[in-house]
C-alpha cells in the first residue's frame, strides 16, 4: 500500500480522518506536526517564538522529507508543509495526496471551537482570523491543488465520512 499523504488548511480534519483511515487500510497514521514537535521538544508556538517561522519551516521540510522517505504509513502534513517546493516534489511519486477542503468560515468555526488550535498554532499574518485563513488560503490553493491526486470537501461530512470517502476513491 502507497502511503496516503493529507494536506489542506487547518482545521479541515487532517488528523482525525488519518487516524481513521489507518485505522480501517492497517497503516500507521503519524501527524506531522506532532512529530515534528516530538522531534524538537518544543511546541510549534514555542518554535515560532524561538526561531520564527523560517526555522519552523526547516524543521517541517526535515520532517515532510524523513516521512516521505517510509512506506505504509497516512501522513497528516501540516497545512503549511506544500508552501515549500522541496517538500511537494518530496511527497509526490511517493503516495496518493489527498487535499481536504472546507471554505474559510467553516474553518474559522472549527478553529474557534477547538482550544489546541490557538494554543499551539501561531498566526501567520499580522491580521489573524478569517481574514488570514482566506489570504493563505488564496496563495495556497494553487498549490494544494498541484500535489493532490484528488480532493475531499469536509464542509458537511464527519470525520468517518471523509476517511470512507477517501477509502472509496483509493479503491477504485
Amino acid at each position: 500500500m502507497p502511503n496516503i499523504f493529507l494536506t489542506g488548511y487547518r482545521a479541515t480534519g487532517k488528523t482525525s480522518v488519518a487516524q481513521l483511515v489507518a485505522d480501517q487500510l492497517g497503516l500507521e497514521a503519524i501527524d506531522a506536526d506532532v512529530f515534528l514537535e516530538s522531534e524538537a521538544r518544543m511546541t510549534i508556538a514555542e518554535i515560532f517564538e524561538a526561531e520564527g517561522e523560517q526555522g519552523f519551516r526547516e524543521r517541517e521540510s526535515s520532517v515532510v522529507h524523513q516521512l516521505a522517505q517510509r512506506d505504509e504509513l497516512v501522513v497528516a502534513l501540516g497545512g503549511g508543509a506544500i508552501v515549500r517546493e522541496e517538500n511537494r516534489r518530496a511527497i509526490q511519486g511517493r503516495g496518493v495526496t489527498v487535499w481536504l477542503t472546507a471554505s474559510p468560515k467553516i474553518i474559522f468555526d472549527r478553529m474557534t471551537t477547538d482550544p489546541l488550535t490557538g494554543q499551539r498554532r501561531p498566526n501567520l499574518t499580522a491580521t489573524g482570523g478569517l481574514q488570514e485563513i482566506q489570504q493563505l488560503l488564496e496563495q495556497r490553493n494553487p498549490l494544494y491543488q498541484e500535489v493532490a491526486d484528488f480532493s475531499v470537501d469536509t464542509e458537511q461530512m464527519t470525520p468517518a465520512e471523509v476517511a470512507g470517502e477517501i477509502i472509496a476513491k483509493l479503491r477504485d
